[in-house]
């Protein structure tokens, strides 16, 4: 049996109709005008601060991550990229606003998507360009599936940050290298089973310690109304993104369904 997650099936659909763009993707979704601001200043490559003061988390992505005076944070590759080209693109600019999801974040950031006068999205500018990651949350989904295109589109061109091996996606047998980041990891299903309601899709042959993916219970009826089942899912080899943790070995706690890719 073969799965077809949302963000593949969009991106069928956009071949079809021509060229992956920013035009056609903006249009997927449901969001709500938030009103318009000026931006007077980029913080980095995913967050700006407009004239009424307040501060702007472009939901739904990650950019390359700088210090911002924090010392325990390290400056990744292409941030100043990311940040120099997003403040070409807004910078005193008007933007409008609109929302999918949870509206404030917990540092009083207004989560939001951004698109310039001419209607260009911000956020699926900066994929198309490379510059930054899809990076998404259970409680923020729209137009989730249409950022995946655009940024499958880059990582096929190796496009920005996609070039650097700092970015590449990861092979299960290294996430132990790297758990408290962020990863896209592709590896195949070793065993899928479901334990008291959660799903432990399993990469190796000792689960204490090998690379494993978890569902809970609540977040898998999100699978379930999207019509899939992960524990049907042994054999298979997917892509997975998400923070890596450790807990009986590099984990991956997956919360919605557009974090996983099922590969045909």
């Amino acid at each position: 049996m073969k799965f077809m997650p949302f963000h593949i099936l969009l991106v069928s659909l956009l071949t079809m109709a021509g060229p992956v763009s920013t035009f056609a993707a903006s249009r997927s979704g449901k969001l709500v005008r938030g009103g318009e601001a000026q931006v007077v200043s980029v913080v980095d490559g995913d967050t700006v601060v407009l004239d009424d003061k307040r501060q702007v988390r472009l939901v739904g992505i990650q950019a390359p991550k700088l210090p911002l005076g924090r010392d325990y944070v390290k400056k990744q590759p292409f941030a100043d990229q990311s940040k120099a080209a997003l403040e070409r693109l807004v910078l005193g600019k008007v933007v409008r606003l609109s929302y999918g999801g949870r509206r404030v974040d917990r540092h009083g950031r207004a989560l939001a998507h951004l698109h310039l006068k001419d209607g260009t999205w911000v956020q699926g500018w900066l994929l198309e360009q490379g510059l930054a990651r899809v990076y998404s949350f259970r409680d923020n989904r729209t137009r989730v599936a249409a950022m995946l295109a655009l940024e499958e589109d880059a990582r096929r061109r190796k496009e920005g940050l996609w070039g650097h091996r700092y970015y590449s996606i990861l092979d299960a047998a290294r996430s132990h290298k790297l758990v408290d980041t962020f990863q896209l990891v592709r590896a195949r299903i070793k065993d899928a089973v479901r334990i008291k309601g959660r799903v432990y899709l399993n990469f190796g042959a000792d689960w204490r310690k090998d690379f494993t993916v978890t569902i809970s219970p609540k977040n898998l009826r999100l699978f379930g109304k999207a019509g899939l089942r992960p524990e049907t899912w042994q054999g298979h080899e997917i892509l997975v993104r998400g923070w890596i943790n450790w807990r009986n070995g590099p984990m991956i706690d997956v919360t919605h369904p557009e974090q996983i890719e099922v590969l045909n």
